[in-house]
């Protein structure tokens, strides 16, 4: 007897979200299957790749990351050869010297960082901030003002703040809202619930729904994506409908496999090489559990995680 497969094609599918603009603009979800299933339903939107620069420049970053921008001398040069890399779809600008815990940078030099960065490329921008809710309020209120017609994701609103960033960027500023909560399908929904009834539209919210370095507590990040693009589509929970973006980098390049010298580790071998392969491992679980975007650092990771999207959309 012949075998017919059954589709795994859904009636609901996930919102739309539009990154920049022009000819460069990426959009982000509108799949009605689950992640790569192409056999199902064609996935017209493939997963998108994302370059993370921050406000130190190169200053504190790690050599096998460095050489790539020899010759870059302040944060335009560094921005413009950032998306130049093969495999690149859009530019996150992270403001880490924001922290109060940290260089706590004050807000006019970052954002003049921030307008320098935007005023050097043309691609989709995504603007983080320094991990410090009580700081990122400040800094992402500004920063959706400063990228005012970017059409930016402003990442990321928080449970704490999400007042005066949803406000300021999905409401004031027309930009994209990225909603974060920490790996909980409860509280993803209740921010997504939260910023809709503050008056963000849906189709200006992008989820970040948390992620780890892979064996680091991954199995939490996994199941919690997989149980929200489950209830998304098969559930058709509107609520949870969002794209998802997530930020790799920012993990991946402080854990110890990943920075280690091999002067201090031998037995571990190039320390290049365990980073890329890190970040290559960490993206491509969280784009076959259901991530939309994921923002990476290393060239190398970038192209390897690109060409495997293509050769799998």
């Amino acid at each position: 007897m012949p075998f017919t497969a059954k589709s795994g094609k859904f009636n609901a599918s996930i919102k739309t979200v539009t990154v920049g603009t022009g000819d460069k603009a990426i959009t982000l979800g509108g799949e009605n299957v689950l992640p790569f299933y192409t056999f199902d339903a064609p996935i017209e939107n493939a997963p998108k790749v994302g370059i993370e620069i921050t406000d130190f420049g190169m200053e504190n970053e790690l050599e096998c990351v460095k050489k790539y921008y020899e010759g870059c001398t302040t944060l335009a040069d560094i921005a413009k050869r950032a998306a130049s890399f093969e495999g690149v779809d859009f530019l996150c600008f992270r403001m880490e010297g924001g922290d109060p815990n940290g260089a706590n940078k004050s807000t006019e030099e970052l954002m003049a960082a921030l307008k320098e960065v935007a005023e050097a490329v043309d691609c989709p921008l995504v603007v983080a901030g320094s991990k410090n809710a009580e700081r990122d309020a400040e800094l992402l209120s500004k920063a959706a003002e400063a990228v005012q017609g970017k059409n930016a994701i402003i990442l990321a609103a928080r449970e704490e703040n999400y007042k005066t960033v949803g406000a300021a960027a999905g409401l004031a500023y027309n930009q994209i809202v990225g909603a974060e909560s920490s790996v909980d399908i409860n509280l993803a929904k209740q921010l997504n619930v939260l910023l809709t009834q503050l008056g963000v539209n849906a189709s200006s919210i992008a989820m970040n729904v948390g992620t780890a370095a892979a064996g680091y507590g991954y199995e939490y990040v996994a199941s919690t994506m997989q149980r929200v693009k489950a209830a998304a589509l098969s559930q058709n929970d509107t609520q949870l409908q969002m794209p998802i973006i997530t930020p790799v980098a920012s993990e991946v390049w402080g854990v110890k496999e990943a920075v280690t010298t091999e002067a201090d580790m031998p037995e571990w071998g190039d320390q290049e090489r365990r980073g890329v392969d890190m970040e290559v491992q960490t993206a491509a679980a969280d784009l076959a559990c259901g991530s939309n975007a994921v923002i990476l650092k290393h060239p190398t990771s970038i192209a390897t995680i690109s060409k495997m999207i293509k050769e799998l959309v």
